[in-house]
């Protein structure tokens, strides 16, 4: 079961509750400040322990407010560490701690956070992609009604296959904060040894959604060039090859 927490508050009960077990993965995204935003807990360094040693990672995003993570800095952590880690884990479910007191519209002490309600929605149509589809979210925070009620129907309207809003080009082209990009390469740095997938995906941690895009594609036209290449070195190889003279009889 991989258990996915974006609440902006470290979910400390469900990851004690699984710190030892290799079946559950928790993943959260948090703010964390260097341990000095509520709970305290869910340090890039809780890992896990015993045989479920690895199966925590906590993307603890450090810096406070200067300047605040948003859209950028969550489907840049979604496209280099939540999602390759989560293949690479291939759960059999995947359940969402689905808090929405990271959406603009809380006060700094409650998570001070400017991600659109729609975030979640491509958030959500991401995570739809392992286990098959069987995918659970249950609401947990926020303290905006508005901020609840839309990214809630964001994220309804994904798991219902509808059309989503599309991701503004502003995000598209922006690239996820330094702050961000300190705490993403930090949970590399610890989890590069449990989690392979980790070690292509951390060259992308600074790009932009647009950027990271362009690189794919630009991979994937290489690979199929050089297959193409190499298809066609061995099929002049094969003709350039002497046929052997019949035996004589």
């Amino acid at each position: 079961i991989l258990i996915v927490d974006w609440d902006v508050h470290h979910g400390n009960g469900t990851q004690q509750a699984f710190y030892a077990d290799p079946s559950v993965l928790y993943l959260s995204l948090h703010r964390y400040d260097d341990g000095n935003f509520f709970p305290g807990s869910g340090a890039p360094d809780e890992v896990g322990s015993g045989a479920g040693e690895g199966f925590s990672v906590n993307i603890a995003f450090t810096g406070g407010l200067e300047p605040p993570m948003g859209d950028a800095e969550y489907l840049a952590a979604f496209r280099t560490l939540v999602m390759p880690i989560a293949n690479e884990f291939a759960p059999d479910m995947v359940l969402v701690s689905s808090g929405f007191d990271a959406v603009d519209g809380h006060a700094p002490p409650l998570g001070g956070y400017k991600l659109t309600a729609k975030c979640f929605g491509y958030l959500t149509r991401q995570l739809m992609a392992l286990a098959g589809g069987r995918l659970v979210l249950a609401l947990e925070g926020g303290h905006d009604l508005k901020a609840i009620c839309d990214a809630s129907e964001a994220c309804i309207s994904a798991l219902l296959g509808n059309e989503l809003d599309p991701i503004s080009y502003e995000v598209l082209q922006q690239r996820p904060n330094a702050n961000a990009v300190h705490s993403m390469e930090k949970v590399v740095e610890i989890h590069g040894k449990y989690w392979r997938s980790l070690q292509r995906s951390a060259s992308t941690l600074g790009c932009s959604l647009s950027e990271a895009l362009q690189r794919d594609t630009e991979e994937a036209e290489t690979v199929s060039a050089m297959a193409s290449l190499s298809v066609a070195n061995k099929h002049k190889r094969s003709e350039e090859e002497p046929m052997e003279e019949e035996a004589l009889i």
